[in-house]
C-alpha cells in the first residue's frame, strides 16, 4: 500500500492514513483508516510521531495547507487518549481469550478426527469396537450441545491430504446434530443423526479409488458402482450388533430427495424419514464445498445460496431455513468485503447473533499471527458482500489463508 508522507499538523477529516508505528503502539483498532473527526486527529498528535502516510486515492479530502495553524492538544484530548488506550488493552485481552478458546476447540476437533479415523479403521476387523467408540464420541458431542444455550460454530484449520472421508463424515455429523437440536429433536434422534453422519459414507471404502477420485463425468457403469455405497455402508455396519436401526435407515436414504430425484430407490418425501432429509441436506452442502474436482468447489456462501435458490424441491423448507439460520448468511470460511472496504475471513458465528460473526481482518501493518479479529456487533462497519477467494491479491490470500477444506466444530458460548 503506497502513500505520501504528511505532517500530523496537516491532517483533517476525510484523509485516509496509515500510522507508521506498530499496531500495539497506538489506541486505534486499525493501522490504516479514514479520519472521521477532530478527536482522532488530536489522538494522532499525541502518539509522538511527526508524520503519517496518506493514501490520496482513498481520501475524501485534501491535506491542510503547509502553513496551517498548529492546534494545541488539550487536557480533554489527553484523557480521551488514555480511555481509548484502556479500551484497546481490553480488546487485546479479549482477543487473546478468543484465541485460547479457538485453540481448545481446535484440539477437541483434532481429537474427534483421530477418533473417527480409529473408528473407520476398525469397521471391518472389529465392528463392535468401532460402533462402541463412535457412540462414545457422538454421545459426548450430544451432551455438549444439549447442555449449552448458546453455541459458537468455528472454522477449523487446514486438514491432511487424503483424509477427506474422515473430515466429511465428522462435518456432516456435527452440522446434522446442530440442526437437530434446533429442530427440537430428542436426545436419541440427535444421536441417530450423529451416528448416521459418521458412517453414511463408510461404504465408499469398497468403491475403487479411481472412481472416487475421478474429476471428470462418471460413465454409466462407474455411476452405478458409486451409487452402491449406501448399500455397502449398511452391509459393513451389519457386522456390529449394536448399531441403531434408525441410523441405518438414515444412511440408506442419505442420497434420496423429497422430489424423488435421488437414489437408490427414488423415494419421495412422504416415504422418507425426516431425519434422512436433514442429513441429506447437510451432506449436499458439504459435498458442494468439497467436490472431487477442486475447480468446481463452491465457497460456503455460494453453496448455501445455491441450495436456498435451486434445491428447494429436494429438501424440507424448514431444514433449509435452519441451515441458513445456523451457518449465517455468510458461513464460517467465507471471504468478505466490509463496508469500510477492508477484506476479512469469517471464522466463527454465534448461533444467537448470526448477523455479527467474528471476522479475521487483513491488515498488512499487523503480523499475520496477531491479525485482528473483530466481532461485528462491536464495531461500526458490517459485511458488504462475499468475495471469491481466487480474486484476492496473492498477499491477501496468503494472509487470510482461506481454507480449501471447510471444517466446522463447536464450543461453548464465548466468555
Amino acid at each position: 500500500m503506497s502513500g505520501i508522507k504528511l505532517s500530523v499538523h496537516r491532517l483533517q477529516k476525510g484523509l485516509y492514513i496509515r500510522l507508521p508505528v506498530s499496531w500495539r503502539s497506538h489506541p486505534f483498532l486499525f493501522n490504516s483508516f479514514k479520519i472521521k473527526d477532530d478527536g482522532q486527529i488530536a489522538l494522532i498528535k499525541q502518539l509522538g510521531i511527526s508524520h503519517v502516510i496518506v493514501m490520496p486515492d482513498k481520501s475524501d479530502a485534501a491535506p491542510l495547507k503547509a502553513d496551517a495553524d498548529i492546534v494545541p492538544v488539550t487536557a480533554e484530548d489527553k484523557q480521551a487518549l488514555e480511555e481509548l488506550q484502556d479500551q484497546k488493552e481490553q480488546r487485546i485481552e479479549a482477543l487473546q481469550d478468543y484465541r485460547r478458546d479457538m485453540q481448545k476447540c481446535e484440539k477437541a476437533f483434532e481429537r474427534s478426527v483421530a477418533q473417527v479415523r480409529s473408528v473407520m479403521s476398525k469397521v471391518t476387523s472389529r465392528p463392535l469396537n468401532a460402533i462402541s467408540e463412535a457412540k462414545e464420541l457422538v454421545e459426548g458431542m450430544v451432551d455438549t450441545l444439549l447442555n449449552q444455550d448458546e453455541m459458537v460454530l468455528h472454522l477449523m484449520n487446514e486438514t491432511k491430504e487424503g483424509e477427506n472421508l474422515y473430515y466429511h463424515s465428522l462435518n456432516v455429523s456435527v452440522l446434522s446434530m446442530l440442526l437437530g437440536k434446533s429442530k427440537g429433536l430428542s436426545k436419541d434422534e440427535i444421536t441417530w443423526l450423529g451416528m448416521a453422519g459418521l458412517f453414511h459414507d463408510i461404504g465408499k471404502m469398497k468403491i475403487p479409488t479411481q472412481i472416487l477420485n475421478k474429476t471428470g463425468p462418471l460413465n454409466t457403469a462407474e455411476k452405478n458402482f458409486l451409487q452402491l455405497h449406501p448399500k455397502y455402508s449398511i452391509e459393513l455396519l451389519a457386522h456390529g450388533e449394536d448399531f441403531p436401526e434408525q441410523a441405518t435407515t438414515i444412511i440408506s436414504q442419505h442420497h434420496e430427495y423429497a422430489d424423488g430425484s435421488g437414489y437408490p430407490k427414488g423415494l419421495t418425501a412422504e416415504k422418507l424419514s425426516p431425519l434422512s432429509l436433514l442429513l441429506a441436506l447437510v451432506n449436499e452442502y458439504d459435498s458442494l464445498c468439497h467436490p472431487n474436482d477442486i475447480k468446481k468447489a463452491r465457497t460456503p456462501y455460494s453453496a448455501l445460496s445455491y441450495i436456498f435458490k435451486s434445491c428447494k424441491s429436494k429438501f424440507a423448507a424448514e431444514d433449509i431455513e435452519l441451515m441458513v439460520k445456523h451457518l449465517g448468511v455468510f458461513p464460517p470460511g467465507t471471504v468478505v468485503q466490509l463496508s469500510n472496504n477492508q477484506v476479512g475471513l469469517v471464522i466463527s458465528v454465534n448461533q444467537t447473533k448470526l448477523l455479527y460473526p467474528n471476522v479475521l481482518l487483513y491488515d498488512p501493518g499487523i503480523p499475520r499471527t496477531e491479525a485482528t479479529i473483530v466481532n461485528l456487533e462491536e464495531v461500526d462497519f458490517s459485511i458488504a458482500k462475499a468475495l471469491p477467494p481466487r480474486r484476492l491479491k496473492p498477499e491477501v490470500y496468503e494472509y487470510l489463508n482461506p481454507r480449501t477444506r471447510i471444517s466446522y466444530y463447536f464450543d461453548n458460548k464465548e466468555k
